[in-house]
């Protein structure tokens, strides 16, 4: 899924991984194991009765050096090896956007494309000051690329 232009900020990066589409979506969208690769994201467990479609909830657990917390996350684009996609607050509140797109360049070989944007502030990035939220939106960047070059190594050893 990709961004709109009423988008107040926004990254992508992307990475050939060798592995299958299928593959990857199942790590990515194993939401409790998003730990083993993201710098910030500890993992994360689903609503009762979610199975990971569109319109499913779960809740997204975070940490920093600073501090923890919690989002309430919602699944906007569930389709097996081309996207996983799901927004903080959900789609109504639409604030952060995360998205996996997994291209496949061959039977053993796939593009992944993450992509973070901002449609609405959070109440904690309204209380930023326009240099914090520049500065976390620059951070997220780099939490990005660690979290795709993370996921290469894990998926190309098989884990």
């Amino acid at each position: 899924m990709r961004p709109p232009a009423r988008a107040i900020a926004s990254h992508e990066a992307s990475i050939e991984i060798a592995a299958s589409a299928r593959s990857l979506y199942a790590m990515v969208s194993d939401i409790s194991r998003m730990g083993e690769w993201s710098p910030e994201a500890v993992g994360g467990r689903w609503a009762s009765e979610a199975t990971g479609a569109v319109g499913d909830w779960f809740i997204g657990q975070n940490q920093t050096s600073a501090r923890e917390w919690e989002r309430e996350c919602q699944v906007a684009a569930a389709d097996p090896e081309r996207d996983f996609t799901f927004v903080t607050g959900g789609l109504e509140k639409s604030w952060t956007w995360w998205s996996y797109e997994f291209e496949p360049m061959s039977d053993v070989s796939t593009t992944v494309t993450e992509r973070w944007w901002v449609i609405n502030k959070s109440p904690v990035m309204e209380a930023a000051t326009p240099e914090q939220f520049a500065g976390r939106a620059a951070y997220t960047l780099q939490m990005i690329e660690t979290t795709l070059a993370a996921l290469k190594a894990a998926a190309e050893a098989g884990d």
